[in-house]
């Protein structure tokens, strides 16, 4: 199954920060996240994006412990 979803994420770059970007389905989506770029709820069933840092200088633990939950449009404007 890890092999399966690692097939969806992507390397984006972002003002020079390389990000891992991972989608997360409607019917994934199970839990409440806060959207760091407008600062609103996303609910369960929705979908959205998954974000953190590629190129940490801390280490995959540490940037993978870091990542965000982004609506789709704020994520595309960050």
């Amino acid at each position: 199954m890890e092999r399966l979803l690692a097939g969806w994420r992507r390397i984006e770059v972002r003002r020079g920060v390389e990000w891992n970007v991972q989608p997360v389905s409607a019917v994934q989506a199970q839990k409440s996240y806060l959207c760091p770029g407008c600062g609103r709820d996303i609910p369960p069933g929705v979908a959205h994006v998954v974000a953190w840092r590629a190129d940490g200088v801390l280490g995959d633990a540490a940037d993978l412990a870091a990542r965000r939950h982004w609506h789709e449009s704020c994520w595309r404007i960050a």
